[in-house]
């Protein structure tokens, strides 16, 4: 077996890489401010296909604006999201102290949590597009 194959194949290689590309995704959108338009961010293809905002339309702006220490506006642009951060930032430090120590961990919901998940979902994405 090469090094590479047992590097790539160790528990730990999948959240050191997601951490290593959100670092260089944070590193480019600190510099770019997606609140004006003319930088290279995607659009969300939901927003883009119907108009509506979807549930997660404005993450990108709301990390920009953590990222600027920011977090009143940060809450304007995705409070659902914002609140969900630190639930968020959990699961992935878990995954990743999961892999350091050679274990691989995969978050399980079940079928009442995945139906709540959605619901929740749905209904930021309905009141969103009320106001």
């Amino acid at each position: 077996m090469t090094t590479l194959r047992r590097v790539s194949g160790h528990p730990a290689a999948a959240p050191l890489g997601a951490l290593a590309a959100g670092l260089a995704g944070s590193l480019y959108l600190y510099g770019t401010d997606p609140h004006q338009p003319g930088h290279w961010l995607p659009r969300c293809p939901f927003n883009w296909a119907t108009g509506l905002l979807c549930p997660i339309c404005g993450a990108t702006r709301m990390a920009y604006d953590l990222l600027h220490a920011d977090p009143v506006r940060a809450f304007h642009d995705n409070a659902l999201l914002l609140l969900c951060t630190p639930f968020l930032l959990a699961v992935a430090g878990r995954w990743a102290v999961a892999g350091l120590r050679g274990r691989r961990w995969r978050p399980v919901l079940g079928a009442r949590a995945s139906y709540a998940v959605g619901a929740v979902l749905v209904a930021w994405a309905v009141l969103r597009n009320l106001r």
